[in-house]
């Protein structure tokens, strides 16, 4: 699919850092607003097969735990790919939109709770105070504040790897060939992952593109790494994401006309 010849990305090259199987809804919706999509996954998602992951997904399906928390779409492909949505039983919690519609597409129902703010920091906040077994099935790299939260609330957190995250060696050569001839405008992270990935990959970005990250973790990631995030989608989603590569491109008088 070839982007358009006009649009509020027109003539813009993105560098797309997500898991190659999941960047197909970016890459739409960045062709359709004009810009040249190039792929460089900086991740790759790898489901786990454990005899912990198995034990906690049949004791799920025993009604064993009280809660399930749902901290990314890839949990969900997860759940899809060894259960059914009649084997869920207890309340799920969802970190953002993103993942409560993947939940509600497999499952047919909504989930219990979802966050006004889509971060593992504001799940754990809205967490009701209670006590049970809540299932966290959750990436191998992800930090264990959410269960030390839930914890602190009363609750007693299973946490299970569900899917690890590998880091590549290297980018597609047209990836690179763009970042080494100054050709990228914009590079998009949509996960702290993502970032450390690319900088493994390539050690440094060069040429002056804007960086336009999904959430403020992974923000903080890119600051981490030295890089100057332009700005930060709001909502945390993909269509959040593009959205805010929009505002990065729009002169400040401009989007203060747009915005009246």
């Amino acid at each position: 699919m070839s982007p358009a010849t006009s649009g509020p990305l027109a003539g813009r090259t993105i560098l797309v850092t997500r898991p190659a199987d999941q960047s197909e809804e970016l890459v739409r919706a960045l062709r359709r607003r004009g810009a040249t999509a190039i792929l460089a996954p900086a991740i790759e998602i790898v489901p786990v097969r454990s005899a912990a992951l198995t034990r906690a997904l049949r004791e799920l399906a025993d009604g064993e735990y009280d809660w399930l928390t749902l901290t990314s779409r890839v949990t969900v492909e997860v759940l899809a790919a060894r259960l059914s949505p009649r084997d869920v039983r207890a309340k799920v919690a969802a970190v953002g939109e993103g993942t409560a519609e993947a939940y509600r597409r497999w499952s047919r129902r909504a989930p219990d709770l979802v966050p006004s703010r889509f971060t593992t920091s504001a799940l754990a906040r809205a967490f009701p105070r209670g006590s049970g077994r809540v299932l966290c099935a959750r990436a191998d790299i992800a930090p264990a504040g959410l269960e030390d939260a839930l914890a602190a609330k009363g609750w007693v957190p299973t946490r299970v790897d569900a899917y690890r995250t590998r880091m590549p060696r290297s980018l597609p050569p047209d990836a690179r060939g763009a970042l080494r001839e100054g050709r990228v405008d914009a590079v998009t992270f949509t996960s702290a992952s993502t970032v450390r990935g690319l900088v493994g990959a390539i050690g440094a970005v060069k040429g002056n593109p804007k960086v336009v990250c999904i959430g403020p973790i992974t923000a903080r990631e890119a600051r981490t790494h030295g890089f100057i995030v332009a700005t930060v989608a709001a909502p945390h989603t993909l269509e959040g994401l593009v959205e805010a590569l929009e505002r990065a491109f729009t002169p400040r008088g401009r989007r203060a006309t747009i915005g009246r």
